[in-house]
């Protein structure tokens, strides 16, 4: 059967200068949404953080349509698929960045400069941990395969159940914060927006490092969890790392934009637990079923909006008076 002009698009990897052009562009925009126009400690206001998220989510649904242009339908709706998932991911994981600076007690002037770092270091890390696991999946497809989907369904059957009082965050027992604390010494006071300081000629760290590091080994945790998700989506690298990169550089905006309405949207981590689930029976059935990419888009895409108008719609009950 012969090759259609967009199968053949699809078929062929981007040349160097995609990944070139790719990158620098992003260089660019991180260096005017997180150095020129925000220098300087400052809390970030609600309204310039739903800016910044409108800029990022066009942004990113301009490259899908670019990729339309370029590659074909196939690959541009792998890329909406991967961002829309690790968006919901992401999402889910802003709970985590609040409890971690109420816990610290971190100000919200400084809370972006952490948050800044951590993008950087995600970016990072999931870029070689993509990269890395597109090729064993093209080398171990089938026992990959099958590995992944069931780590996706069991991910998916864990986040559905409701949290208990133990789930909640400890970083004082973070392994990375202890190891650091063993061999660095670490100053009693935050020293406004900086990592370190200097105490009787001594340099210290300051606790705003340590959430750095906290927030840097939930990442590398995230990314373990969500590369299984993309590469059950697709496993062309430039689709899955521009679409994970998309939904990371607009993690900070987002965060901004819904830290204060983030509890919420309680039935979004079901809806993800649902689709985390789909993705995983796709994956362990796609020996025997092949599920389009269209179909997968839609089905995804239904969920997520079904579990955020539920959010809206369907208040949460009043706790009853105690006796």
């Amino acid at each position: 059967m012969p090759l259609t002009c967009a199968a053949l698009a699809a078929a062929t990897p981007p040349p160097w200068w995609a990944w070139t052009l790719f990158f620098i562009f992003i260089a660019l925009m991180l260096a005017l949404d997180l150095g020129l126009i925000r220098r300087g400690a400052h809390t970030v206001p609600v309204r310039e953080a739903l800016l910044w998220c409108g800029v990022w989510i066009g942004l990113a649904l301009a490259f899908g349509a670019l990729v339309w242009c370029w590659r074909g339908a196939e690959p541009a709706q792998q890329f909406l698929a991967s961002y829309l998932v690790e968006v919901c991911m992401s999402a889910d994981n802003l709970l985590v960045f609040i409890l971690l600076f109420a816990w610290f007690k971190v100000a919200a002037a400084w809370q972006h400069r952490v948050l800044f770092w951590g993008v950087v270091g995600s970016v990072l890390m999931r870029g070689a941990f993509i990269l890395v696991g597109v090729g064993v999946m093209h080398r171990f497809r089938l026992a990959v395969s099958i590995v992944f989907g069931a780590f996706l369904v069991f991910t998916g059957a864990k986040m559905a159940r409701p949290k208990k009082p133990g789930d909640e965050i400890h970083p004082d027992k973070n392994p990375v914060v202890r190891l650091f604390r063993r061999f660095f010494p670490v100053a009693a006071g935050f020293d406004g927006a900086n990592f370190f300081t200097r105490e009787n000629g001594l340099c210290m760290a300051t606790p705003l490092f340590l959430v750095l590091l906290v927030v840097e080994t939930t990442d590398l945790v995230f990314a373990l969890d969500s590369l299984p998700a993309v590469l059950a989506i697709t496993t062309d690298a430039f689709i899955a790392l521009t679409s994970n990169i998309f939904a990371v550089l607009g993690l900070r905006s987002l965060y901004f934009a819904l830290s204060g309405v983030m509890p919420l949207f309680r039935f979004l981590r079901p809806g993800l637990a649902l689709v985390l689930i789909f993705i995983g029976v796709k994956m362990l059935a796609a020996r025997w079923l092949e599920i389009p990419t269209a179909l997968s888009l839609g089905v995804i895409g239904a969920v997520l909006a079904a579990s955020v108008l539920a959010s809206v719609l369907i208040r949460k009950p009043a706790p009853s008076p105690p006796a």
